[in-house]
């Protein structure tokens, strides 16, 4: 790609505009999808440019009861001006207050009504690391609080702190306060910003391409055009009819994140967090927990998920990054028996457990006899053949198996074997059904899988009328696998 010319002050305010829209959007998929899955507090309404809240009146999501979100949106259209002291202290180039002083007069207004709020910095802008303040910033919470609260007057940190309170007019009990409720939500460029809203509107059920996202972003503006501060729930699923971007039910959502973090972690129903637990500095070398965590523990997090998500939920969206025994045992720990509805993004399909199917799709059997007891090894060859791992496994640790049914889809092992989530279910069906003829005299299965996380999950779904299951995974040791989980089916 060729450098782009620098950008027009036209062009910087529309794309400022845009993001701006971007993230109301992103707040009318909250209230469609909260409301959807009946969340205990959810969204009622989306203010843009709302009156009578100061500087933090971008976006704001008024809630059942409080506190509401009260957005400040900041856009640039580089990286000149990380967020730091400078950044959020300067006065405004024609004299007018800085932003933090702008964000502290605001957080005093809503104070004097008496009731909590919960306070966001939105900027592509990147968090400044050589920053006292902002560098303590917890990327869970995306508060500087507590850490911006330690350490005494004489240190860094503390002449910081000393700094940004006269800087926004406040005692520094007042700042610790404001920062205790305002969150640094930093470094969303447009693209982490477009990824995020494709996640929603596909957990919202509605259509998630480009074209889809960038028709919600149209329609927020043409409602603050037409002069509408509040965008209702009528409002947002009227507009969703009249673009055509329904595509299935609204999805509460499960958040499992083993590998790397999970972008909607913070919008999930429920959020399972296991990044700083599993073994390996990045997702393509963590295969297993970190000691002293267990696949033990994580069976139990993962199977307690159910109880936390609302009651009465049927459909649910699974996020995140896990691998695939963690997605196999996910898919049984909300078994097609419960009446559960899983859905998960595979290739930027919306792969579902509920997708209609001509007829079950028996994959290819390969029978490999070992004669070393009388339980049956299976392997699932989709993406790539590990027939040969798998028995060297077998035989090194003694399995005590009869054999190993390596079962293979139509066209043998091979990368983007199943074409999207019909056939996803129909060769997961399969698989069950051979499965079960092959176990009937078996006292366990021990499975091993090689093939996309989204059949994993479907297959763990329909995983029922099953022997107990000894679920591996690809640990990439010089075992090469190990157990994971031990599923009663």
């Amino acid at each position: 790609m060729e450098p782009l010319p620098a950008p027009s002050p036209t062009s910087v305010r529309i794309a400022g505009d845009h993001y701006q829209w971007l993230v109301a959007w992103e707040g009318c998929l909250a209230l469609l999808r909260e409301n959807a899955a009946r969340s205990e507090n959810p969204v009622v309404s989306v203010g843009v440019e709302l009156d009578g809240v100061g500087n933090l009146d971008d976006v704001v999501l008024l809630r059942r009861r409080p506190p509401h979100t009260y957005t400040q949106v900041k856009y640039t259209v580089d990286s000149s001006t990380p967020v730091n002291e400078e950044y959020l202290t300067k006065p405004s180039k024609d004299g007018g207050p800085s932003v933090l002083k702008k964000i502290a007069k605001a957080w005093r207004t809503l104070k004097a009504d008496g009731m909590p709020a919960d306070l966001v910095l939105s900027t592509n802008r990147a968090p400044d690391p050589a920053d006292s303040l902002v560098a303590v910033r917890d990327s869970r919470s995306q508060l500087l609080m507590p850490k911006a609260g330690l350490q005494g007057p004489r240190s860094a940190l503390g002449a910081a702190r000393a700094r940004w309170a006269a800087a926004a007019g406040l005692s520094e009990d007042e700042l610790r306060e404001l920062l205790s409720v305002l969150r640094f939500d930093l470094a969303r460029d447009q693209t982490h910003v477009q990824q995020r809203l494709e996640l929603l509107m596909a957990v919202a059920g509605l259509r998630h391409d480009e074209h889809a996202v960038a028709s919600g972003a149209d329609w927020v503006a043409k409602q603050v055009r037409a002069g509408h501060r509040t965008l209702t729930l009528d409002m947002v699923k009227a507009a969703v009819d009249t673009l055509g971007l329904k595509a299935g039910p609204a999805r509460a959502v499960l958040s499992i994140a083993t590998l790397k973090p999970d972008p909607v972690a913070d919008d999930a129903d429920y959020a399972i967090d296991w990044v700083d637990r599993f073994d390996g500095p990045d997702d393509f070398t963590k295969r297993r927990p970190l000691h002293p965590a267990t696949w033990a523990q994580l069976q139990t997090d993962i199977e307690a998920a159910p109880a936390h998500l609302p009651l009465g939920t049927a459909a649910i969206s699974i996020t995140g990054s896990i691998r695939l025994a963690p997605a196999f045992l996910t898919g049984a720990a909300f078994r097609m028996v419960t009446g559960a509805d899983l859905a998960v993004l595979q290739r930027g399909q919306l792969w579902s457990t509920s997708e209609p199917y001509n007829a079950p799709q028996p994959p290819t059997i390969q029978e490999h006899s070992l004669d070393q007891g009388d339980e049956l090894a299976v392997a699932i060859a989709v993406a790539t053949d590990p027939t040969e791992d798998v028995l060297d496994y077998l035989r090194e640790q003694q399995t005590p198996v009869s054999k190993l049914l390596v079962l293979t889809p139509p066209g043998g092992a091979k990368d983007r074997s199943i074409p999207d989530s019909a056939a996803a279910n129909a060769l997961a069906i399969g698989i069950r059904d051979v499965v079960r003829r092959a176990t009937r005299t078996a006292s366990r299965i021990h499975l091993f899988i090689a093939g996309p996380m989204g059949l994993a999950l479907l297959l763990g779904h329909r995983w029922n009328r099953l022997r107990p299951t000894v679920v591996y995974e690809d640990v990439r040791t010089a075992q090469g696998y190990e157990v994971a989980f031990t599923i009663q089916a």
